[in-house]
C-alpha cells in the first residue's frame, strides 16, 4: 500500500498555488526528506511565471509541530559535521521561502511549534484561525531555535523573541497578532472562505506591481533615507509608471473599468504530484 505524499501541491489558473503539508498523523512534523521536497516545491513555483501567490497550508488539526521525532532520534547520533549539514538544509528551506519573489502566504489552522513557527515567520503574510496556537519550544529540549531565528526575530522583534525563546511558553492567535507573527485572525469554521476572499482581493492588483512592491520593501528596509535611496525609489516608480502594466492600471482606474489582468482570474486548478 502506497503512503500518502508528504506534500499536496495545487496550482490554480488564477495564479494561486498552494503547498499543503500532508502528514496530519504526526502533526505535519518535518524531517530531512520533507525539507528537501518543500524547498524544491517553493523554488519551482517561484520560477513559474503563471504563479502569483504561493500559499503554505496544512492538513489536519496542526499546522506543523516542527521536527519529526524519528528525525530527532537519528540526529541524536549525528556527528558535529552531520548536524551542521542537516541544519544547513533547514536553513536553506527558510531562506528559500523568505527570499521567494512571489508573495507567500501562511495559513495557520492549528498548532505551529518550533520550526513550524519558522515557516510562518518566513512567509510575507500570515493568516490564522482563532484556534491557532504557537510555541518556540526548543529550549524545553535543551536546544535553541537557531536557523529560524533570523526570520522569527525579524517578525516579532528582539524583546519578544528573547521572551518566547527563553520561556517556551505557548501563546494563542491573539498574542501572535499582537507581536506581529500573524496579520489576521479568522473564525475557525470560516477560515477557508475568509482566506479565499483575502487572496482574491490580492489578485485584483497588478502582477508585476506586486512583485516590484515586494522588492521595494527588501530595498528600503533598515536603509538610511539618503540621496541614493531617494533617487532609487524615484527611478523605480518612473519605471513602473512607464511600463505597460502601469499604464493599463492607471488607465483602467481613470476609465472606471477592470484592469486587463483581472479578466484572467478563474478558479480552475490542477494537482501536481
Amino acid at each position: 500500500m502506497m503512503s500518502e505524499p508528504s506534500l499536496a501541491i495545487e496550482k490554480r489558473n488564477n495564479g494561486i498555488a498552494t503547498i499543503t503539508l500532508n502528514r496530519p498523523q504526526i502533526h505535519n512534523a518535518f524531517d530531512d526528506k520533507v525539507i528537501a521536497e518543500l524547498t524544491e516545491a517553493v523554488s519551482k513555483l517561484d520560477q513559474d511565471d503563471s504563479v502569483r501567490i504561493i500559499v503554505l497550508a496544512a492538513n489536519g488539526k496542526s499546522f506543523s509541530a516542527g521536527a519529526d521525532l524519528n528525525w530527532m532520534k537519528r540526529m541524536a547520533g549525528y556527528s558535529w559535521e552531520q548536524n551542521y549539514q542537516d541544519s544547513l538544509q533547514l536553513a536553506g528551506l527558510m531562506q528559500t521561502i523568505h527570499d521567494a519573489s512571489k508573495t507567500t502566504v501562511a495559513v495557520v489552522q492549528g498548532a505551529a511549534f518550533g520550526g513550524g513557527v519558522g515557516l510562518v515567520a518566513c512567509c510575507d503574510i500570515a493568516l490564522a484561525s482563532e484556534k491557532a496556537l504557537f510555541c518556540l519550544s526548543e529550549v524545553k529540549l535543551g536546544l535553541i531555535p537557531s536557523v529560524i531565528s533570523p526570520y522569527v526575530v525579524k517578525a516579532i522583534g528582539e524583546r519578544n523573541a528573547k521572551r518566547y525563546f527563553a520561556t517556551a511558553e505557548r501563546f494563542d492567535a491573539t498574542e501572535a497578532k499582537h507581536i506581529n507573527l500573524i496579520h489576521k485572525i479568522f473564525p475557525h469554521d470560516a477560515l477557508t472562505e475568509n482566506v479565499e476572499d483575502f487572496l482574491q482581493k490580492a489578485l485584483a492588483n497588478g502582477p508585476k506591481a506586486m512583485y516590484q512592491a515586494k522588492k521595494l520593501v527588501n530595498l528600503v528596509h533598515n536603509q538610511p533615507i539618503n540621496e541614493d535611496l531617494i533617487r532609487e525609489t524615484a527611478q523605480r516608480i518612473a519605471d513602473i509608471r512607464a511600463s505597460k502594466e502601469g499604464k493599463e492600471g492607471v488607465g483602467a482606474f481613470l476609465e472606471k473599468r477592470p484592469a486587463n489582468w483581472s479578466k484572467t482570474n478563474d478558479n480552475e486548478s490542477s494537482n501536481i504530484e
